[in-house]
């Protein structure tokens, strides 16, 4: 028997954190979603967008199909048939949810992914020799170390989020790990916080594929009010990459392509008033591929 959901990866950044949806009902943290009704939903989307309702009290505005999840064994209960989900990744302004749901920090999820203050602590004293112990002599375990997590002067690539969760997964690095082996979960993992089933897999899944977009396509304007300041901006861009911006050069790139422009307004930050910038729309029609770079 096959079995079909639709889940929702949520994203918000609010005061420079990045956030994802999270129905808190009982146990584990999982995504809004729930099964595909085929006498009732006309299409997936509008399927997932009611489930995030229903779920969440939420109303979705941007809203993209992410991937399909049907590996077997994602049910854990014996002979329950086989299920597929697909997932859409959404983008919306923080609003307090209903009070089963509530917003979670993606780099509580992969702390290892925030080098907004430096490449983490965690990566080279925790997870680096753990994950050589696990590669030993054979050279494509070890190949994959140093692409994911570069060592050995390998370059950091912020869209390998789900490979690199994928590989700690292998090495019995996070939890979920030993609950699908259903096996004691050990005490010295590398810290961070689990979610039910495979949702944390389905949401690095979307971290990438948000950070990949960030070079071609203009979504992080979905995140900010119609009015920013370039600092708001940068910072949403930051907190999205997980990697700090050089100011002057990230402005020079933002102006260049023609993505914002001014409205003649200022705030005032507590200092010297900042112009306000609105996203330009004529800019997709205008380029190919109209993103912030490549922040990493």
């Amino acid at each position: 028997m096959i079995s079909i959901t639709l889940d929702g990866v949520i994203v918000a950044v609010t005061e420079n954190t990045p956030r994802v949806l999270a129905v808190l009902a009982g146990g584990l943290p999982s995504l809004p979603s729930g099964p595909l009704e085929p006498e009732r939903d006309r299409t997936l989307e509008l399927a997932v967008r009611r489930w995030v309702r229903d779920q969440t009290g939420l109303e979705l505005g941007y809203l993209e199909q992410l991937y399909t999840f049907g590996d077997i064994g994602r049910r854990p209960e014996a002979d329950a048939g086989r299920l597929l989900s697909v997932a859409y990744v959404g983008l919306v302004a923080e609003t307090s949810p209903a009070a089963s749901a509530g917003w979670t920090d993606w780099y509580d999820l992969y702390p290892w992914e925030d080098h907004r203050a430096g490449r983490p602590a965690v990566i080279d004293d925790v997870i680096v020799p753990r994950l050589v112990d696990w590669a030993g002599p054979d050279p494509a375990r070890q190949a994959r170390l140093r692409r994911t997590f570069a060592t050995d002067g390998f370059p950091w690539d912020g869209v390998r989020v789900l490979e690199r969760y994928e590989l700690m997964y292998e090495a019995a690095l996070v939890a979920e790990a030993h609950t699908d082996r259903r096996s004691e979960i050990p005490e010295d993992l590398p810290p961070s916080r689990s979610m039910a089933s495979d949702h944390r897999r389905i949401i690095a899944t979307a971290i990438g594929r948000l950070r990949g977009k960030l070079t071609y396509r203009p979504v992080v304007f979905e995140l900010l009010p119609d009015e920013f300041t370039l600092l708001q901006l940068q910072r949403v861009v930051e907190a999205l990459a997980g990697t700090p911006l050089h100011k002057q050069n990230f402005r020079r790139l933002v102006e260049r392509a023609g993505l914002v422009e001014g409205t003649g307004a200022t705030t005032s930050t507590g200092g010297r008033p900042a112009e306000l910038f609105r996203f330009r729309r004529e800019v997709t029609s205008e380029h190919p591929r109209p993103g912030v770079g490549r922040p990493w």
